[in-house]
């Protein structure tokens, strides 16, 4: 019989995901409170674009090494600095609100500094997971750990705005210092299992190890690729503005439901995917939900009434959770342990650049031609990519999470730093 609390039920994974809960409750309240301050401060929204670029450049330009030290120093032990230097930050924040003597130089500083954490956190953290739990119930532990995620990015700038009502900026700051405090208490009672296999030192090679074993492994790299070219491709969040206002003329009330459905989706695919037995062929569900996804936003282009749009865009956050779902599964258990911190980094790079350049495809394409033809455009093509990896990488279509360990993966790490053709 199928246990939906399977993961819950081992005391360690109960830790991480309090945890988890209050760092991403905390990471997107401190977001919202710092784009309210700015926009206060300055009352432009170009300052708005730039905080934007200030904190996702740092992180693409750290990218590959904080997965190389993911992989050679204790992954609790970073995961903990990261989130004191967040609070540490935070705490600056408040005192200088509170003073009156915040600045954008101060924030932009700030943000930084916040953003090189984030970028040492994120691959730490999510290599530290397989330690904690059992293999069999590991996609289980994923669907509970983006369920909660998905709960703690609404309500942390729920209560950042509530919060900012009552007491000011300053004391949303405050209150991020809290959630970050609970989060590191939760963490500092882990107990994950020793790191497998040697530690590599941080190094070039160490960083080109880890992207010529990603270029080795079609699983690997046939999932991130597919990933990224269907947000690039199809991608329609940058013109739910547009669709709204001219097209279904619902303004900004149903702006704030199309905007919501997608998270709806995410949510009740992610209680599905608890409640069912954990799925083996994870490759093919991958292709499958990519599918899913690009039919849904065609359907969503296409629309002009406004309940289809809404249960369109419901279908898009549901495929897109389960992709995220079975990627994520995918990803870390076709990966050795010593290498988990440098190929989660590089999957970090692959979402974090698909985000950007997807919404960058979608204003151009909509400028150039009309938003309908953008969207509906864009889901055609993430068929097509689809179809051309699942035909030119058949070995991610044929990944089971149940199939015995591959030796070529033992052997691909010892040859990576050798430059091989994709196989």
């Amino acid at each position: 019989m199928h246990d939906p609390l399977a993961a819950l039920r081992q005391t360690d994974f109960r830790k991480f995901s309090l945890a988890r809960f209050a760092s991403a409750s905390a990471q997107t309240m401190f977001q919202a409170a710092l784009a309210w301050q700015v926009y206060a401060i300055s009352g432009e929204a170009l300052q708005l674009g730039i905080l934007g670029l200030v904190r996702f450049a740092p992180q693409l330009a750290a990218t590959f090494v904080a997965g190389a030290v993911a992989d050679s120093y204790d992954r609790k032990r970073i995961v903990l600095i990261s989130q004191a230097i967040h609070a540490a930050c935070s705490l600056v924040l408040a005192i200088a609100s509170a003073g009156g003597w915040a600045t954008l130089p101060i924030i932009y500083a700030l943000v930084v500094l916040l953003a090189l954490a984030n970028a040492f956190e994120n691959p730490a953290r999510q290599a530290l997971l397989p330690s904690i739990v059992h293999r069999e119930t590991f996609q289980n532990a994923i669907t509970v750990t983006t369920t909660l995620q998905s709960l703690a990015f609404i309500v942390g700038p729920s209560i950042a705005g509530v919060v900012i009502a009552v007491s000011g900026v300053a004391g949303a700051y405050a209150a991020n210092i809290v959630l970050l405090a609970l989060s590191v208490v939760a963490l500092a009672f882990l107990h994950p299992r020793p790191l497998e296999g040697e530690r590599r030192t941080v190094s070039l090679e160490a960083i080109r190890e880890g992207i010529r074993f990603v270029w080795r492994r079609q699983v690997l790299l046939g999932a991130m690729a597919l990933d990224m070219f269907a947000v690039i491709f199809g991608g329609a969040q940058a013109l739910l503005p547009i669709y709204a206002t001219d097209i279904l003329h619902v303004g900004s009330t149903g702006y704030g439901i199309l905007a919501s459905s997608m998270n709806a989706g995410a949510l009740l695919a992610s209680v599905v995917l608890v409640m069912i037995p954990q799925v083996q062929r994870t490759g093919r569900v991958l292709l499958i939900s990519i599918v899913g996804f690009a039919g849904a936003t065609i359907v969503f282009g296409l629309a002009r009434s406004f309940p289809l749009a809404v249960l369109a865009y419901t279908l898009v956050g549901m495929s897109d959770q389960v992709s995220v779902v079975m990627r994520q599964t995918t990803i870390q258990l076709a990966t050795p342990d010593r290498l988990r911190g440098r190929v989660t980094a590089i999957n970090a790079l692959f979402i974090g650049s698909s985000n950007q350049l997807g919404a960058v495809r979608a204003g151009f394409m909509a400028a150039a031609t009309t938003p309908t033809i953008s969207v509906v455009g864009g889901g055609f093509m993430c068929l097509g990519v689809v179809a051309l990896i699942a035909l030119a990488l058949p070995g991610l279509r044929r990944y089971r999470i149940d199939a015995a360990p591959d030796p070529e993966a033992e052997e691909d790490i010892e040859t990576a730093r050798t430059p091989v053709a994709l196989r």
